[in-house]
């Protein structure tokens, strides 16, 4: 009969403490109950009729199934039931019949017990289906929402890159239209320029005019001096004169004025401040020169008064001098005939005077009209300016929405992120749950042998359901779609690839078994995926940067109290024979028909102990504690390694390498100790003899490798029937995979295809096989970890 512990569900380590603590005193309590139950019935000596004992056992029976419908059985218990001898004499009737009873009763309760716990495993079991049910379909419609969110942040985007377009398209139309305006500025400023040259010509000949002025009013003067007699008239010339002065003065202030309208406009215009000096000094002049023609007026006006108090003296005198008049008559008509010269000159000042006139409203009207132009262009630039800053408002709008756009993106896309790194989670976790071997496939690119011309033959769907996890081949014609866990095109590299496997190598730390394994054609790039070329950091395969991170996180947990200790093996199988890479007897140059057994008398056998663990005998094993040590084993393997030249490629692998690194560790704190192994296989080249092209040795080589592939594909087909007997003896290879096919691994595998239309056929072949070994179910993996160590030897693999 099953024990207590294996039908209940797992407890937590605080939960099992919890139940230690509480059991003896539960257990107890039941076996007082019993013991109470027990020497109730041996007590009662006293005969009843039948009818009363069958009544009371009843009652009794259904009573005690009401008190303990939940009553657990524990192990001892169940021993105790079933050992239990009734303590009764021998002859005794009564007393046997009860104790048979009460026996028969605690059995029916256990069956009941035992029932109910297989019910509520059943249920338990339906909760966590319909869950994981749950969580698939959940996982799908996240990624149908996300794909109708990208659909929608894809349209508001060529939405806004369209806007972006047309509010370029305006801005450049706005920038042409005021470099028009400012072209039109400069032909008014030289406009501007020409006018204020034609006022500076007529200033000089108003300055000449004023000179002629001057050269008259000297004549007047003189004449003034000598024909005392003829004042009044010379006076009325004067005041003639003044009249044409104030008129002079008043073409000077308005020259002036216009002189200041076109410093204000060209203040206008410039954004300089440092005019306004200017036209303040210009202004402290003009003040100066009205104050001088002030105090010339002032001068004149004492003239005036002095004139008319001669005048009157003349007046006076004129009584006496009537008789002179007649006399100087005669002079009187000479000095008419100079003064008539005179008036010609001054009517010949009145016509420039006026002529200046007509030329001054001109430039009036120019200037008038100049400053409309201004105006003008001053209203057109400010238009200008404003629809520029609306247009400026407008694009900061524009970049501002596009830039929350880009956040919104940004954010979607780093939600997308963590879904897809949630959906590889769950997605491994249902793969862990299933048992499945992951399978990614990895396409090598193009070489310039290949036959490119010919056209492409792989090609990757787009959609999201399929994204980086299906690969379409095409031959003849027709697709052939295939879906792996990841699937790495051309452009992939060696670090992208190996950040998918990084928590899986994680896994050998924590104490699983873990192989990687590489299939593929020869040529198809298996060699470089899983060793690549350690001198080129960027080009490192999976097996050197796995080992960098052991390394690396082995040292991290230190801090946690973690020690590890790590050993490494490489072997090689090359015509079904075992080959030891690591051996110091081996020569580089040795015959590889002849088997290293018969060299060094070493016997390679594979065997596997009750715990699933792999042992060669023979083998050679290092200790290894850095990766310098790792690096210098991996260059003495290589160099070991069986190759060879076929016409499909110029270095083929001829032998299966697998590669085994042994890990234990223990934490001293926590008294675990876990024992993991990392197993990195590089397979040999699966090919036809027709394409390789093997004639004498490397025709067995081929026929082996063939052979032991041949081998794998039936132990794979096998698990996938899920046959009762799997043919892992059939070759050393399944054979010593045993373990990692057998459902205690964590395993995966890499298809390298090779994109050349000429391996088109060799490419499906592997991608179907790749296919199969991707459904096979082969367990759940377990972790080795103990509390003690029991030795100090390692499992290997």
């Amino acid at each position: 009969m099953a024990s207590r512990n294996q039908n209940r569900p797992p407890r937590s380590p605080s939960t099992r403490k919890e139940l230690r603590d509480e059991n003896p005193l539960d257990k107890r309590r039941r076996l007082g109950a019993v013991g109470r139950g027990v020497g109730q019935t041996g007590a009662g000596r006293t005969r009843q009729a039948f009818a009363v004992v069958n009544n009371r056992q009843d009652v009794t029976t259904a009573a005690n199934a009401e008190e303990c419908p939940n009553h657990e059985f524990t192990k001892e218990e169940v021993e105790a039931i079933l050992n239990e001898k009734p303590k009764v004499k021998k002859f005794d009737l009564k007393a046997k019949y009860e104790h048979a009873v009460e026996h028969n009763k605690r059995l029916k309760l256990c069956v009941k017990w035992f029932q109910q716990c297989h019910e509520n495993h059943v249920l338990d079991k339906e909760k966590i289906k319909n869950s994981l049910e749950s969580a698939e379909k959940n996982c799908i419609d996240i990624e149908l929402e996300k794909k109708n969110k990208e659909e929608e942040l894809n349209a508001v985007i060529s939405e806004l890159k369209d806007n972006n377009a047309s509010l370029q398209e305006k801005l450049s139309k706005e920038v042409s239209e005021k470099l028009d305006a400012i072209d039109c500025h400069r032909s008014e400023n030289e406009a501007r320029v020409t006018a204020e040259k034609s006022v500076s010509s007529l200033t000089e000949e108003l300055e000449k005019a004023q000179q002629d002025i001057a050269a008259a009013n000297e004549r007047a003067a003189s004449l003034d001096n000598t024909h005392k007699r003829l004042q009044e008239y010379i006076l009325s010339l004067q005041q003639y004169n003044s009249k044409l002065i104030t008129e002079l003065e008043t073409v000077r202030e308005s020259l002036k004025r216009v002189e200041k309208e076109k410093l204000t406009i060209v203040e206008n215009l410039s954004t300089l401040r440092g005019h306004c000096s200017s036209l303040q000094e210009q202004l402290t002049l003009s003040r100066a020169s009205q104050d001088d023609a002030t105090n010339q007026k002032e001068t004149l006006v004492n003239e005036v008064k002095c004139l008319r108090g001669e005048l009157q003296q003349v007046r006076d005198d004129r009584d006496r001098q009537v008789s002179q008049v007649h006399a100087l008559s005669a002079e009187i008509v000479k000095y008419k005939e100079s003064t008539g010269k005179s008036f010609a000159e001054l009517d010949n000042l009145t016509m420039k005077s006026k002529s200046l006139e007509e030329t001054c409203s001109s430039q009036r009207e120019q200037i008038r009209i100049l400053e409309l132009q201004l105006a003008a262009a001053n209203e057109k630039l400010r238009m200008v300016d404003l629809s520029a800053s609306e247009t400026r408002m407008e694009y900061f709008d524009q970049k501002r929405i596009i830039q929350e756009l880009q956040d919104r993106l940004a954010d979607m896309e780093h939600k997308l992120i963590e879904g897809e790194n949630l959906r590889k989670k769950l997605h491994n976790t249902i793969l862990e749950l299933k048992g499945n071997i992951r399978v990614f496939c990895r396409v090598r690119p193009l070489l310039p042998d290949d036959g490119a011309a010919e056209g492409a033959v792989v090609s990757y769907p787009t959609s999201m359901e399929f994204l980086d996890r299906g690969i379409d081949l095409i031959q003849s014609g027709q697709k052939y779609p295939f879906t792996f866990d990841k699937v790495f095109n051309h452009e992939a590299s060696q670090q992208d690839v190996f950040v998918e496997i990084s928590q899986l190598v994680q896994s050998a730390l924590d104490g699983y078994k873990v192989c990687i394994f590489a299939y593929g054609q020869t040529g198809s790039g298996k060699t470089y995926t899983m060793m690549g070329r350690p001198e080129a950091p960027e080009q490192k395969g999976l097996i050197p940067r796995s080992l960098e991170q052991i390394f690396q996180n082995s040292q991290l947990l230190q801090a946690q109290g973690w020690k590890y200790k790590m050993q490494a093996s490489m072997l090689e199988i090359y015509n079904e024979t075992i080959r030891d890479l690591l051996s110091t007897n081996r020569s580089i140059g040795s015959d590889p028909i002849r088997p290293e057994s018969a060299v060094s008398g070493k016997q390679y056998t594979i065997k596997h102990d009750v715990n699933g663990n792999t042992y060669v005998s023979d083998l050679t094993i290092v200790d290894v504690s850095s990766i310098t040590e790792i690096s210098s084993l991996l260059r003495q393997a290589a160099q070991s390694r069986s190759v060879g030249r076929t016409q499909m490629n110029e270095q083929s692998s001829r032998s299966h390498m697998v590669f085994t690194l042994r890990i234990l560790g223990i934490n001293e704190g926590t008294e675990q100790q876990v024992q993991g192994v990392l197993n990195l296989i590089d397979l040999a080249g699966s090919e036809r003899l027709s394409r390789s092209g093997a004639t004498g040795d490397r025709l067995k080589e081929t026929q082996a490798i063939n052979k032991s592939l041949s081998c794998l594909s039936d132990v794979i087909f096998a698990l996938a029937k899920k046959e009762d007997h799997v043919p892992f003896r059939n070759s050393k290879l399944t054979y010593l995979l045993q373990p990692c096919l057998g459902g205690d691994s964590k395993t995966l595998m890499f298809v390298n295809v090779s994109p050349d239309p000429s391996s088109v056929g060799e490419s499906l072949c592997s991608l179907r096989f790749a296919a199969r070994v991707n459904a096979c179910e082969i367990g759940v993996p377990s972790r080795q970890m103990t509390l003690r160590p029991a030795d100090s030897r390692l499992s290997c693999g």
